[in-house]
C-alpha cells in the first residue's frame, strides 16, 4: 500500500502559547529520528485525522514539511486531552531505509469464538496490539497479523502470541507465552431465598414489645390506686 501524505509547517511557538495553534484547529507537533534535532511543527487537524484514520500509528507516510521533499515518518505517540478526547500533541518519528524500527501494531481478531457463541461464555481480550521489530519496507505485512478466535472452543482453550502465525521478517519483542485472549464461563448470578409472605406476617403478629424502662406493667397502675383509696 502506498505511503499517504501529510503536510507539515514548522513553528515556533511553544509552551503554553500553543493553545492559541489548537484554537485554530491545528496541532503541535514534534518531529525526531536517529542522529536528526528535533523539530517542532504543526498539522493541520482536519487532514492529519484523515490520514490517521486510514493508516494509524503502524504504517509508513510521507511528511512533506513546509513544500519540500517528503520524509518517511511513523506517528509515534498521540496525546490527548483527558476532559475532551482531544488530541493535543503529535511525536512523528522519521526513519531511515534500512534500518530495524520498532513499533506497535493493532491485532486483526477474526470470526466467533464457540465458546461464546454455543457457552455463552465472556470473551476476554488480554492485549489488542503487540510490539515488533521490522525494516521500514516489511511493515506492510503487518496486515497479515491475524487472531483467529474460532480456536477458542472450550474455556480452557488459550491463544498465546506464540500462536499468532508472522511473516519471518517481523519479529515480535513480547514474551510468546503472553496470552492474547481467552472466553470465561458465565457469571453465576446469586440467588436470594425470600422469606415466604406467611411466615412474616406470623412472626410480626406473635411478637410482643417489651416494657420499656420506667413504664408500668398493665394493671399496676390500677393497683396503686386502689391502696391509696383504702388508706383513706
Amino acid at each position: 500500500m502506498p505511503s499517504l501524505l501529510l503536510k507539515a509547517q514548522q513553528r515556533e511557538i511553544t509552551g503554553k502559547k500553543v493553545d492559541q495553534l489548537r484554537q485554530k484547529d491545528l496541532i503541535p507537533a514534534v518531529l525526531y529520528g536517529q542522529g536528526l534535532e528535533n523539530s517542532n511543527l504543526t498539522v493541520i487537524k482536519n487532514e492529519f485525522l484523515k490520514v490517521y484514520n486510514q493508516v494509524g500509528a503502524s504504517s509508513l507516510i510521507d511528511l512533506v514539511i513546509n513544500e519540500k521533499q517528503p520524509v518517511k515518518i511513523l506517528i509515534q505517540d498521540i496525546q490527548k486531552d483527558p476532559s475532551t478526547d482531544e488530541i493535543i500533541h503529535i511525536d512523528l518519528y522519521q526513519i531511515k531505509e534500512g534500518k530495524k524500527i520498532t513499533t506497535s501494531v493493532q491485532l486483526d481478531f477474526l470470526n466467533e469464538a464457540p465458546a461464546v457463541k454455543e457457552l455463552g461464555g465472556i470473551l476476554v481480550k488480554n492485549i489488542d496490539e503487540i510490539e515488533i521489530e521490522c525494516l521500514p519496507k516489511d511493515l506492510e505485512k503487518t496486515d497479515e497479523i491475524k487472531v483467529d478466535l474460532s480456536v477458542l472452543k472450550t474455556f480452557n482453550d488459550i491463544i498465546h502470541i506464540s500462536d499468532i502465525k508472522l511473516p519471518e521478517e517481523i519479529k515480535v519483542l513480547q514474551s510468546p507465552d503472553e496470552v492474547i485472549a481467552l472466553v470465561t464461563p458465565p457469571k453465576e448470578e446469586e440467588v436470594v431465598e425470600e422469606k415466604p409472605a406467611e411466615e412474616i406476617a406470623e412472626g410480626e403478629e406473635g411478637e410482643e414489645k417489651p416494657a420499656e424502662a420506667g413504664e408500668k406493667a398493665e394493671g399496676e397502675e390500677v393497683k396503686e390506686e386502689k391502696s391509696t383509696e383504702e388508706q383513706v
